[in-house]
């Protein structure tokens, strides 16, 4: 693992952030790193305030979305929300739903078979919708790029209301509305929302046309603050807003689809990283192991008894898609070890009867293990499917597109894709993406790099600079969690391994006369013996809080450890 030190801040910008705030150096230079230069700034980001959410008819076309739904609910049209399968798409799904029918009962929901329909805006969707008297479709999390469907709606004389956040192409559909605030004429000053965020705006929108106030809006944020953690979209400016509040939802009142999920797990506080750790891979787990509709029926659901036996369910489908995809990177491993290519500048691998809706997770799996560029194929059809996933810096999409003359169609973007080849073409592509990555990757881009916002001694963590460290949070892009490097650290003589096979490291360090902190290692186990020797530790390491009953206490989450 490669250590890399951020670049200090502005020694004025540090000074005078630590006379004007009262903080330490220390704090004052990690606000510094994220952006943060006065007071005001500083009060934003510790303070969020829901007024400091954007009008949301500063968005093109938020006019004619609302108009278009007013004008359905007075003419008593059908409405159908429509969602991707995934943890954005679904709790969208969930938002824009249950919004309407607390003042309107004719909305259906729609969620494509990830496998039979694939992503987006299907024409089964839009059969669905004839077939069942629908008028007009609020697409959700998609569709900005869906001409040719939103095309084959309009001849059906179905209305659409797009609300998504990818990047539109050279042309957008000819829907009734299209709000995209990457849209190049889009003014909207925020352009990172997920596309719950986007379907959050269009709700605030509705509900000031009905004289109601963002106090009103409060109950959904749980859904939008889970489509946030689990998109890994950044949590600056309107996303940490919506964040933090809907963290504060969560923890204090959630939906009883939330509520029956956390019963299932002994935390206290959940954090962003609980979200995206507990709760997004249940809800993801439906779509890929069963179907959408059992996540938008969770989320939706307002019975607490009902709500408790749907989260059974989709634990059950999240247990099956964790051992689903442990088998088969232990697979894919195996596959790259009998093959000798260990030493390669790319992982590809194949098996026909590896689950489609798993070969994305394992790819990031094999990551960890061999750090490069990595494709999981599988069978489709009469087709290959594969899941791409990339290392920091280095473009797979870009990689993909010089191997266009071997694939029948590909998209996504810098760190993830997905493509679908000809069976017969799989050993040209697998040697064309090879050369490709060798002739294009850096040096660096080989090795996983850490980055390290400062070099402190663990008596800076005084309970002020501590408490102060916990607001920061929820972090997330442009916000990360602060990690640390400090030097001549050592063990008091307690390391130990921990977990399935001794692969981890647990241990209590100290710097000379310091409190000694907690501390884990994973995948870490391998270094016992040397920290158990005393030896001078420079240890590089996050700080967290672990929850046992009704006791927090600080821990550091080790990242590396290098003995001197």
């Amino acid at each position: 693992m490669r250590w890399s030190l951020k670049q200090n801040p502005d020694s004025q910008i540090i000074q005078h952030l630590k006379t004007t705030l009262n903080v330490s150096p220390l704090i004052a230079t990690l606000l510094a790193q994220r952006g943060i230069t006065t007071f005001n700034e500083a009060k934003h980001f510790f303070r969020p305030s829901l007024n400091d959410l954007y009008d949301p008819y500063l968005m093109k076309d938020m006019d004619k979305a609302v108009r278009r739904i007013e004008q359905a609910i007075a003419a008593n049209e059908r409405i159908l929300v429509f969602g991707d399968y995934d943890v954005d798409g679904t709790t969208a799904v969930a938002l824009m739903s249950s919004y309407l029918k607390s003042f309107y009962p004719d909305v259906d929901t729609y969620i494509p078979d990830r496998y039979a329909e694939g992503y987006g805006i299907s024409i089964q969707g839009i059969d669905y919708a004839e077939d069942n008297g629908i008028t007009l479709i609020i697409a959700l999390d998609c569709g900005i790029k869906s001409i040719d469907k939103i095309e084959y709606a309009n001849q059906k004389k179905i209305d659409f209301i797009i609300c998504d956040h990818h990047l539109p192409g050279d042309e957008v559909p000819n829907a009734i509305a299209v709000l995209d605030p990457k849209q190049k004429d889009c003014n909207y000053p925020f352009k990172e929302l997920c596309g719950c965020g986007v379907g959050f705006k269009l709700i605030q929108a509705l509900a000031a046309n009905r004289n109601q106030t963002i106090q009103d809006l409060i109950p959904y944020l749980d859904l939008v603050a889970t489509a946030i953690a689990a998109d890994i979209v950044p949590i600056v400016d309107e996303n940490r807003v919506l964040a933090f509040y809907g963290l504060q939802v969560i923890n204090n009142n959630p939906r009883p689809g939330i509520l029956a999920m956390k019963k299932q797990f002994a935390i206290n506080e959940f954090t962003i990283t609980d979200v995206v750790f507990k709760i997004a891979p249940r809800i993801n787990a439906a779509g890929r192991i069963k179907h959408g509709n059992y996540a938008v029926r969770l989320l939706t659901e307002f019975n607490l008894e009902e709500a408790i036996e749907c989260a059974k369910e989709i634990d059950e489908f999240n247990q099956n898609r964790r051992i689903l995809d442990q088998h088969i990177t232990e697979e894919a491993l195996n596959q790259i070890i009998e093959n000798k290519e260990e030493t390669a500048f790319t992982s590809v691998v194949y098996q026909q009867d590896w689950h489609k809706g798993v070969i994305g997770i394992v790819a990031s799996r094999l990551i960890e293990t061999y750090y490069r560029p990595t494709l999981v194929f599988t069978k489709s059809g009469d087709k290959l499917a594969a899941s791409a996933r990339s290392v920091k810096g280095f473009d797979v999409y870009q990689a993909l597109e010089k191997c266009a003359e071997h694939i029948v169609q590909f998209g996504g973007h810098m760190y993830a894709a997905g493509l679908t080849i000809e069976e017969t073409e799989y050993q040209n592509f697998k040697k064309k993406f090879e050369k490709v990555v060798k002739e294009s990757i850096g040096v660096e881009q080989q090795t996983e790099e850490v980055e390290i916002d400062a070099v402190v001694d663990f008596n800076e963590f005084d309970e002020r600079t501590l408490r102060i460290l916990k607001q920061f949070e929820p972090h997330g892009p442009g916000n990360m969690t602060p990690v640390f490097l400090t030097p001549n650290v050592f063990d008091t003589g307690n390391a130990q391994c921990i977990g399935k096979n001794n692969e981890h490291l647990r241990l209590f360090v100290k710097q000379n006369h310091s409190q000694a902190f907690p501390a884990i290692a994973f995948k870490k186990g391998f270094m016992v013996d040397a920290v158990k020797n005393l030896k001078l530790l420079n240890l590089v390491y996050s700080l967290s809080e672990n929850q046992w009953k009704d006791k927090v206490t600080i821990q550091l989450h080790v990242k590396d450890i290098n003995t001197l």
